[in-house]
């Protein structure tokens, strides 16, 4: 256990004392959970080795999970990727800072580490004002989020102070991130650039700004696990709760009626003897006013970043409650949509009923 220095710094106006001291530390050594826009993150120097080494050994990460790189210009970019190429011009104007993460090729002087050994780098510029400025002064930053490995990711204070308090060495306390879940990975070095992870910057918003077609694979829509880890989220469990999770799908969710109903059969069926807690939306706790069990509201259906935005925090509530299953409803992979499906799949470890 290490003894961990807290700091609370406001989103939008960093005490530069508290970065600055954060800054130093970690140019000699010391690993921080940091603020973005999407979740928290657990941050190194790139190019410390033994501190980049260190986020594996704290997270109890698989060495071959690899990390994504945060800068702050282009000049870091160029200090980590090989090759630059020209949709990153649009990339600059458009779309960062944000929660898009591309993978490009990797410079040999960046440590195999952050990659699992891979050729190629995953880098995102993220849009919160205290990420920023830290990344500006320590240089590029490796970072995961900062949960336990295969836990839901941090996106509130006491989340990160749970499962980071006495393992990090510093911890950077900013309040509740903006988005709720984590950056789009998108493989540039791929031809034609495929979608390695959803996340908080729709596909679809991604394809149009950058002008191509952006593949989606089978693994990327959380329904199956891919055999080699090009990015973070692809391989292992992830985001998920110590409770089972069952999640209930449909091809059809226009009639919410229609499916609500089936999902009650599902809950019936599977809950006779079990305690449960269905994760539902906003538009049908009412649907299911009959079913005496524990509701947890995930948010609106016509506002999927609401439902984004909780997700985390839905899955870490689903434990507190101390029951032996949760069954949550699914969402049209549409937008924001299919960033969610492909979260709750993993949670559930591919726990899926189609109805």
């Amino acid at each position: 256990m290490v003894i961990t220095k807290v700091f609370v710094v406001d989103p939008l106006e960093p005490d530069n004392g508290a970065i600055e001291y954060c800054c130093a530390e970690m140019k000699r050594g010391a690993i921080a959970v940091f603020p973005t826009e999407t979740v928290y993150g657990l941050g190194a120097y790139v190019f410390d080795v033994e501190a980049v080494k260190r986020i594996f050994i704290v997270k109890g990460r698989p060495p071959d999970n690899p990390l994504i790189v945060h800068v702050a210009n282009i000049d870091q970019v160029r200090q980590v990727a090989e090759e630059v190429p020209n949709t990153l011009r649009i990339v600059f104007e458009k779309l960062w800072p944000g929660p898009l993460t591309i993978v490009l090729k990797r410079r040999r002087e960046v440590p195999p580490e952050i990659s699992a050994g891979l050729p190629t780098v995953a880098i995102r510029m993220p849009g919160h004002p205290v990420a920023l400025r830290l990344i500006e002064c320590v240089g590029p930053i490796a970072a995961p989020s900062a949960n336990l490995s295969g836990r839901p990711s941090p996106t509130e204070p006491h989340h990160v102070y749970v499962d980071m308090y006495g393992r990090a060495d510093i911890i950077i306390d900013s309040g509740a991130t903006f988005f709720g879940v984590e950056s789009t990975i998108v493989d540039l070095v791929s031809d034609p650039p495929r979608l390695l992870r959803p996340g908080a910057l729709p596909v679809e918003k991604i394809s149009e700004v950058l002008g191509i077609t952006i593949v989606i694979p089978e693994s990327a829509r959380g329904v199956v696990e891919s055999d080699i880890a090009l990015a973070p989220g692809m391989k292992y469990k992830h985001y998920a709760p110590r409770t089972p999770l069952l999640i209930v799908e449909t091809n059809n969710y226009d009639n919410l009626d229609a499916y609500a109903k089936r999902f009650a059969e599902v809950v019936k069926d599977r809950c006779s003897t079990i305690k449960c807690v269905l994760i539902v939306s906003r538009e049908t706790v009412e649907l299911y006013k009959d079913l005496s069990l524990p509701k947890i509201v995930m948010g609106s259906r016509s506002n999927v970043y609401e439902i984004a935005k909780n997700l985390y925090s839905v899955l870490r509530e689903l434990d507190r409650l101390g029951v032996d299953l949760g069954i949550a409803e699914g969402l049209p992979e549409i937008g924001l949509g299919l960033t969610i499906m492909n979260r709750l799949r993993k949670a559930a470890g591919f726990n899926v009923v189609k109805v």
